[in-house]
């Protein structure tokens, strides 16, 4: 599958994208535990935040313009929970501060479930 038109997105907290302006880079511990970093389309962030991060408040949308990574993306299946075909984009390398184009607040409804995005931006 090829990306959508726009960015893509990444989850992660305000003090991880705090260190990453430092860095340099996403230091997203899945690259070394699965070997890519997680990324979404807008349509389809709710899925990994209700599963992952549900309720919290302190969660940015990084939105990543894969124009600018140097990595590949590859469009994969998420967890057999997700939609039946549904893929999701892995980013496997690393992801480059320089590669955001925007980061902002990706906040719970009064429930503390997450929605999905209509626009990456």
């Amino acid at each position: 599958m090829t990306s959508p038109t726009g960015p893509l997105l990444h989850l992660c907290t305000e003090a991880e994208w705090s260190r990453a302006q430092t860095l340099g880079h996403v230091d997203a511990p899945s690259l070394t535990e699965v070997g890519f970093i997680h990324l979404s389309a807008p349509y389809q962030v709710h899925l990994p935040a209700n599963r992952l991060f549900a309720a919290r408040t302190d969660l940015l949308a990084l939105h990543v313009d894969p124009a600018l990574v140097t990595a590949e993306i590859r469009w994969e299946p998420g967890v057999p929970t997700d939609p039946e075909s549904m893929l999701f984009p892995h980013l496997y390398g690393e992801l480059p501060v320089a590669a955001i184009v925007a980061a902002e607040p990706y906040l719970p409804d009064s429930e503390g479930a997450f929605a999905p995005l209509s626009d990456a931006g």
